[in-house]
């Protein structure tokens, strides 16, 4: 099929899973020309690679769920909506037991016409009080006191916070930075897809002083759980090749600014903008990077650091590595780490060596933290020859928040047999463990009535809980140090 990605790579592999039809779902597992199905595009030479019952079968589980969010992406999107708000109700409202009166005082009025001053506040998304699904799983918004500049566990602490923050709005976002953290909020970015045409990715940025700033923090928002989008992108399994590069998942560079057809040109020019209808639509690789140089011109000793958890975690070491692939050895200089939380794999083997071999080269920092059981940096599937692989140190939590550097996460891919009654008896722990743990900790560590049901769903699909934001927080706060091993010898410890 003809390819509009050719100017900037030779290899590649996308599923267009819309336009698979239900004989096309049958056809995966026999055809022997799937280059010429309408689901199906490849370069010259990947089908050929694509032999074999399992990988099939991994691309038919692919082009399955992401038929079956696109078709429910509606109903997805409604009912988040309408959680949200219910999550929202009682903090609009003094409480749940003020809501209860406001409740019954509206049905008083409306049953015997009486006149008693109350109503029931509908939430606003807008405001500052709105919380997003994940910051009703985690209420906490204030640092941990205990950790203070220059604790070996500060950089992590803020920008796990920073990547839960992410989710939420503006209004929140401002309040939270200046009011709370005593720091300086520098904006909340709306992002322009190109391929997608939509506004799909959303970053925040913030620095620690309002005058000669010491740290500026970019965090890229995740998954949101009832985001159909979002999981589509996680789960499909399409990649582009780069020269020099390997390959990379697709959806994820799409989201960070890929310019369609011409790839990551060092700058935009207006005729590429012009072929993106996108003049004046911002992409987040390129107005991220002019910002961060315009604000560390201003001061030579500021350092950056990028974050993000879930689908936030994968662009945020991918904006690193299109800044090593950019050769911005400035900007590098000043960039801290990049730490990532839940992180979905980005690239396959060969990307993995190029980032190991440029992030010493430039002394870049990377820090990726996994939870126990976490489903998402599972995916996409671990494979050498057609899929994906982590790169890196994993630094890895169990559900006691004791650490271990790892090559990769237990259970790499997730879907084993073997690992389902373990998964599940850890979960039902994790579970008891919440109301355990305010017990021991204190009330800091209190969870909220969204996250004690979220930890039960948990028991019915484990791994899917572990991905919360509050087991990352927590694994900051409470876990051990760890420090990366020998082998990445360059980046600093964390």
């Amino acid at each position: 099929m003809a390819n509009n990605n050719e100017e900037f790579c030779k290899d590649y592999f996308e599923l267009k899973a819309q336009e698979a039809s239900y004989f096309d779902f049958i056809r995966i597992f026999y055809s022997s020309n799937l280059d010429k199905r309408n689901f199906f595009d490849a370069s010259i030479g990947v089908t050929s690679t694509i032999r074999g019952f399992r990988r099939r079968w991994l691309i038919f589980i692919s082009i399955v769920l992401q038929r079956l969010l696109f078709w429910f992406k509606n109903p997805m999107e409604n009912l988040g909506s309408f959680i949200e708000l219910l999550q929202n109700y009682p903090s609009f409202n003094g409480g749940f037991i003020q809501l209860f009166f406001n409740i019954l005082q509206v049905y008083i009025n409306n049953i015997f016409h009486r006149t008693i001053v109350g109503k029931v506040v509908r939430p606003q998304k807008s405001s500052e009080k709105f919380k997003s699904m994940i910051g009703n799983l985690d209420l906490r918004v204030e640092l941990d006191k205990k950790i203070k500049t220059g604790d070996l566990r500060y950089n992590r602490h803020v920008s796990i916070m920073a990547a839960k923050l992410s989710y939420e709005n503006e209004a929140l976002n401002k309040t939270v930075i200046q009011q709370h953290w005593q720091m300086h909020f520098l904006g909340l970015h709306n992002f322009w897809n190109a391929y997608e045409e939509q506004y799909s990715t959303q970053a925040i940025m913030f620095q620690d002083k309002i005058e000669d700033p010491n740290l500026i923090v970019v965090a890229f928002r995740g998954t949101s759980p009832f985001n159909a989008n979002a999981w589509i992108t996680d789960i499909d399994l399409s990649w582009y090749e780069p020269e020099g590069l390997g390959k990379i998942h697709a959806g994820f560079m799409k989201a960070l600014g890929l310019q369609k057809p011409i790839g990551w040109p060092k700058h935009i020019n207006q005729e590429a903008q012009e072929q993106n209808n996108s003049n004046s639509k911002e992409f987040a690789y390129y107005k991220i990077r002019e910002e961060l140089k315009k604000i560390l011109s201003k001061n030579d000793k500021a350092k950056f650091i990028v974050t993000g958890h879930s689908l936030g975690g994968a662009l945020a070491i991918l904006f690193a590595s299109i800044l090593i692939f950019h050769e911005e050895e400035w900007l590098l200089d000043k960039l801290e780490g990049v730490y990532t939380f839940g992180q979905p794999r980005v690239g396959d083997e060969q990307f993995g060596k190029f980032m190991m071999e440029k992030l010493k080269k430039f002394d870049v920092k990377y820090y990726r933290y996994v939870y126990c059981n976490d489903m998402v940096p599972r995916l996409p599937y671990d494979d050498k020859t057609l899929f994906f692989k982590h790169f890196g140190s994993c630094l890895f939590y169990n559900s006691l928040y004791c650490g271990k550097v790892l090559e990769e996460e237990p259970n790499k891919n997730y879907f084993s047999l073997l690992w389902v009654l373990p998964k599940v008896l850890n979960a039902v722990f994790e579970l008891i463990r919440s109301f355990i743990l305010p017990w021991i900790k204190g009330n800091d560590y209190k969870q909220s009535w969204s996250e004690i049901i979220f930890r039960m769903v948990g028991l019915i699909i484990p791994g899917l809980s572990a991905h919360g934001p509050v087991d990352y927080v927590n694994l900051t706060r409470l876990g051990t140090n760890l420090h990366l091993p020998q082998s990445q010898e360059g980046l600093k410890q964390d």
